[in-house]
Formats: C-alpha cells, sequence, structure tokens
C-alpha cells in the first residue's frame, strides 16, 4: 500500500505521539508498504504557537529510509498569544448550535500551516490512504481528512485523547470539541490506545464500528544494555531512585512527585528523583522553593542515558492525569523496575492496581509518598508488580503487536 502519515512532529522530535507515528512508518516500511510521512519542522512542541522555539530546516528528509516532509510552521503573530487565544475562541464557542464550520475554520490556524493546507489541496501525489494524528493540533487533521476526501481514499485517525477523570473538564475539553468530534464520526477508523478512551468517543458519537484498538509499544532490545552503576557513579546517587520521565507539567504529577518525594527525604527515607524530560517553568519554580537534595532534573537526555537511568531506577511514578497510555510504563515493566501512576482515565486501564503496578489519587501526595515507600522497603513485591508488568507488556504492547493491529485495519479498510 501507499501509506500517508500526517503527524504534528516526526523524529528527531521526541514525544509519545512523534514516536507511535515513527515506529508505525519504519514497521510498515520494513513489511513492504511505501510510507510517505508529512510533518511540520516543530523540534520543540512550542514551536506551535512561539516563533523563537526551536525548529528543524523545513522540506524533503529521509528518516530512517522513510521519506520526510516538514512543512514550516507559521505564527499570526511575533507572540505565542494568538494561537492561545484561537483555541480559547473555540472552547468559548464550541456550545453554540451549529458552530463545527466556524470551529474548523478557527482550528485551520493552530497551528498555522499553509504550505501543508496547499499540498492537500493542490498537491499531484497519490495514495492509497490518509493515516493522521494527533489533538489538539487540529489543522492537520483537517488538511489530511481534506487531501482523503479530493483523492478518494480512506481517512484514519488517532487523536491521542487525553481524557482524565470525570471531573477534568480543563482537560478533555481540548479533545471533544465538536469539530473534533465530526472529523473522528466522518474517519473511516479511529484509533484509541485503550477501551477507556474508545468508550468515551462512543458516548459523544463516534460510531464503534470505525473504533480501533491501535496502541503503543516499546522494544524491548532497544532497551537492553543500560549501565546503572555508571549512571549512580556519573550523579553521585547511592540510595533508591523514583524515575520520572515526561514533561514536567502539573497536570502529568511532576510536582506532586516533587512534593511526595521530599516529604520521603523530610521522613528519613534516603530517596533521590530523577526527572528526564521537557523541564518547565512550574516545575523549575516548585524547584526552586524548597530543598533541592534528593531531586535531579535532567531536562531531556540521549536513548544511551536513558537505558542508564532504567536499569539504575528503583521505580517508575508517572502520577499523571492526562495520559492517552503511557509508553513510559512499558520500558520501565521491560527493565524490571514496578510503576505508580495516577488512578486517571486510561492509567487505571494501563495499570492494574496491586497487580501489574500501583495506582493513587490524582494529587494526593501522601498517599503517593506512601506507595512509593511501601515499593522502595518491599523489594519483593516490587519485583512482582514489575515482572507481572513486564509479562503483559510483553505479549500486548510490542511495536510488532501494535504494528500488526494497525496493518489489519489498514488492509481492511483500503
Amino acid at each position: 500500500m501507499r501509506i500517508l502519515h500526517v503527524v504534528q512532529r516526526y523524529a528527531p522530535a521526541v514525544g509519545g505521539s512523534e514516536l507511535v507515528f515513527q515506529q508505525l512508518s519504519e514497521r510498515l516500511a520494513a513489511r513492504g508498504h511505501q510510507v510517505t510521512v508529512w510533518t511540520t519542522d516543530a523540534l520543540d512542541i512550542d514551536r506551535f504557537w512561539s516563533p523563537t522555539a526551536a525548529a528543524l530546516p523545513a522540506g524533503e528528509s529521509t528518516v530512517n529510509g522513510i521519506p520526510v516532509w516538514r512543512a514550516r510552521v507559521r505564527h499570526l503573530a511575533p507572540t505565542d498569544q494568538a494561537y492561545h487565544r484561537l483555541r480559547w475562541l473555540a472552547i468559548t464557542l464550541a456550545p453554540l448550535p451549529g458552530a463545527v464550520p466556524l470551529l474548523r475554520g478557527i482550528a485551520s490556524l493552530t497551528p498555522y500551516v499553509p504550505s501543508l493546507a496547499w499540498r492537500a489541496w493542490r498537491g499531484d501525489e497519490r495514495f492509497d490512504l490518509v493515516h493522521a494524528g494527533c489533538e489538539p493540533y487540529d489543522s492537520l487533521l483537517l488538511w489530511a481528512e481534506r487531501l482523503a476526501a479530493r483523492l478518494q481514499i480512506p481517512f484514519l485517525v488517532t487523536p491521542f485523547a487525553h481524557l482524565g477523570r470525570p471531573e477534568d473538564w480543563e482537560i478533555r475539553r481540548h479533545y471533544t470539541l465538536p469539530h473534533q468530534i465530526d472529523l473522528m464520526r466522518r474517519a473511516d477508523a479511529v484509533f484509541v490506545q485503550t477501551a477507556f478512551e474508545g468508550d468515551a468517543l462512543a458516548r459523544r458519537g463516534v460510531p464503534r464500528r470505525a473504533i480501533r484498538h491501535g496502541g503503543a509499544g516499546f522494544d524491548p532490545a532497544a532497551l537492553l544494555g543500560g549501565d546503572g552503576a555508571r549512571f549512580r557513579q556519573r550523579y553521585g546517587i547511592a540510595g533508591p531512585i523514583v524515575v520520572f520521565l515526561g514533561v514536567a507539567l502539573p497536570e502529568k504529577g511532576a510536582l506532586d512527585l516533587l512534593a511526595a518525594v521530599r516529604r520521603l527525604r523530610q521522613n528519613g527515607c534516603a530517596v533521590t528523583l530523577v526527572a528526564a524530560g521537557k523541564r518547565t517553568a512550574a516545575f523549575d519554580a516548585a524547584l526552586a522553593a524548597g530543598p533541592t537534595d534528593g531531586c535531579l532534573a535532567l531536562g531531556p537526555i540521549s536513548d544511551e542515558e536513558k537505558r542508564d537511568l532504567l536499569a539504575a531506577g528503583t521505580l517508575l511514578a508517572l502520577p499523571s492525569r492526562t495520559e492517552s497510555f503511557g509508553i513510559v510504563f512499558c520500558e520501565a515493566w521491560s527493565a524490571g523496575m514496578p510503576v505508580i501512576g495516577a488512578n486517571a482515565g486510561a492509567l487505571a486501564e494501563v495499570i492494574e492496581d496491586g497487580v501489574t503496578g500501583q495506582l493513587v489519587p490524582f494529587g494526593d501526595v501522601p498517599a503517593l509518598a506512601e506507595a512509593i515507600r511501601s515499593l522502595i522497603e518491599d523489594p519483593a513485591k516490587a519485583r512482582r508488580l514489575a515482572a507481572a508488568g513486564r509479562a503483559r507488556a510483553l505479549a500486548r504492547h510490542t511495536w510488532e503487536a501494535v504494528a500488526d493491529r494497525v496493518e489489519r485495519v489498514y488492509r481492511e479498510v483500503a
């Protein structure tokens, strides 16, 4: 098949949805399909609203054998306010009757990628299907849908909808706007990461016949070779290590985890938090507001250092309310670490509490601290949870298994 993948960023940009599309592209190409990727020049996610954020060269390139075209992100104003105000306007207008056409017009500017729009409307390429992701970067999905309609080929979408808890309206409103649901209703297939996500979209009118389980995965072989002793020696860490992998946002539980580790240290537990991933102003402010002993904020790290960190870690904690899956849990399980997540949204399905990991209420710092302490003080329990998680991840969540499921749907719709 001639497959077009449209995604907001692509390697070397780092992120969960970015990794899913990279793995699908490379594995489907290895199976003989012709896979092309259209994306943007954004390296840093902030590029979509900030003209000063890091970007990659626009134009054609090849990444691990995959043809990639990067469209330049344009900005309607020299600051990030235009993008955020358009998003606020869409949310404000969403309850109005018949708002979908107006919302689609606003969404076509978030992000503003005119060359991609032109290519979708006028380009002479031919494909057998278009698969796009992800929300809330709606303009790319809209132009991918337009291209599929013009070529009269199937349109598939992976929204990666972050839905959180029922009360987390400020999270889910960015993934369930009327024009987003309307787009998914018309898609030939909607890939979801969990049954929780699929059920939530079905309740909003997405046809169940179109909802398919795609999932995210991991590559066990890519995680081999980590040197935990080297990591500990490099940073002078002797005791238990709590690993956080991801963007250090409040809604991902980064601030709660920092507070929990500080609480443990005040009570005599010599634990160290190692946070790897993009730092945020909120996390840096929280870090500066208290003792910094026992917290190592590395920012983005290389694949080699990530392997070393996973080998060195005692447990992984991502007490987030805004995940569609959480690939890092599979990576931690593969490295033999137990995991802690928040009992919110998809994580309550990814982690079986007491079997493959532990769940705590989002925002409950004492409960989070107690969960960390219990795994540190009970190594047998930690090993049991990690082993069960690893077995489940190997059975369900390798990239080959994900590619099998997606390829099967591609063949059905094409």
